[in-house]
């Protein structure tokens, strides 16, 4: 911005409208204090082999950048993206490249673009040295004048990095730009589509979890992941030692020997839970939370690993402390209170699983969680 602390008296409005381009340039300069020592034209002969192949590179980058970004919108919206289990060699191939192929296109749209503006700096704006002696106007900002002669050096940037008669690489630029916008606003619109009262009384909906009854009577364990899936490892009380933490997921008798939803049931996320057994003389200090004394078995007590905040794993657990902490942005739970936030930025407390002891010896959910888990929604009422 001009200081408007040149020599001399301003030009009039009338003399500022009857100069052109060039004069204004001059006169912006000369109330600057700026000297421009040096101001080479990229291009002095035009039309030449190698101006054209420097436009052509240019408009190459653009056009990859367009084509990643159409690429990063299709597999979005169109790649198989729900799990496939390794049963089904061809299907879980194409299902574990959905993140990858996401994250490749994108990553290549966006770098395409930029190399393509930098290239096109490097190329075609003149690299011009000037010196200026800069002060603030004495805080009374700018005049009529500086700021019809800013946009007259403004004007005359563009003219001189030859954009206007680029036609090739302002389409391309556009296209580029056009279609990573495109991808950039499908990528947040596109994890609003479900609608969280869908199938409200099922597992299903984003209200409820893979922890919900399919029906009044069915049994769903705390099972352990062994690393294979289709291994049923179930968890009794005596399996772990007290102060330790470990993580489990629901099992239904109805998926013995199904491959796919025991699978499943592992992969989804809102499964995860956090199965504590605090020491003896911890469990005394323990605050419960209204309406849900009953959710623990002894010293046992159950929480989703899926943090308030964002939804990231709340995996940690800290014996001496009884602290809950999320390595994403270092929110803090404390255990003895049901999990309410002490530390980070979660405002709400982790959602409580209820747990008992079926008559076989194997810790049990009496039901789904009383209120949706992780980061909130618009709808949400908790």
């Amino acid at each position: 911005m001009s200081s408007g602390n040149g020599p001399g008296p301003d030009p009039t409005e009338e003399e500022l409208a009857a100069m052109d381009r060039d004069e204004l340039v001059k006169l912006g300069g000369k109330l600057d204090g700026v000297e421009i020592v040096d101001y080479p034209d990229p291009w002095p002969v035009k039309g030449t082999k190698a101006e054209k192949r420097a436009e052509r590179v240019v408009t190459m980058w653009f056009l990859l950048a367009a084509l990643a970004g159409a690429a990063f919108f299709v597999a979005l919206i169109w790649w198989p993206w729900q799990y496939e289990p390794y049963t089904n060699a061809d299907g879980h191939f194409w299902y574990s490249l959905y993140t990858p192929v996401l994250g490749v296109t994108l990553g290549v749209s966006v770098l395409a673009l930029s190399v393509g503006i930098l290239v096109y700096s490097k190329k075609f704006v003149p690299q011009e040295l000037a010196v200026q002696q800069r002060t603030d106007n004495q805080g009374q900002g700018s005049r009529e004048v500086d700021r019809k002669t800013i946009v007259a050096h403004l004007a005359d940037s563009g003219e001189r990095s030859t954009i206007a008669r680029r036609s090739m690489i302002k389409r391309s630029a556009g296209l580029g730009a056009g279609v990573l916008g495109l991808g950039a606003v499908a990528l947040p619109v596109a994890s609003f589509i479900k609608n969280p009262w869908a199938e409200a009384d099922t597992k299903y909906s984003l209200a409820h979890t893979g922890w919900q009854k399919e029906f009044p009577d069915e049994v769903v364990y705390l099972r352990r992941h062994t690393g294979d899936p289709g291994e049923i490892s179930l968890v009794r009380p005596e399996d772990l030692e007290a102060g330790g933490m470990e993580t489990v997921w629901p099992f239904r008798e109805s998926e013995r020997g199904d491959h796919t939803a025991l699978a499943h049931a592992l992969k989804r996320s809102d499964n995860p839970v956090m199965l504590i057994r605090l020491r003896a003389d911890d469990g005394k200090k323990v605050i419960k939370r209204k309406g849900q004394e009953d959710f623990n078995y002894g010293d046992y007590y159950a929480y989703t690993k899926i943090c308030s905040h964002v939804g990231c794993p709340t995996s940690l657990y800290e014996q001496q402390t009884n602290r809950i902490l999320c390595p994403c942005h270092q929110s803090q739970f404390d255990a003895l209170t049901y999990a309410k936030p002490i530390f980070g930025p979660a405002t709400r407390a982790l959602a409580q699983l209820p747990i008992t002891v079926h008559t076989d010896g194997y810790l049990i959910a009496r039901h789904d969680f009383i209120e949706p888990i992780g980061p909130g929604y618009w709808e949400r009422k908790s």
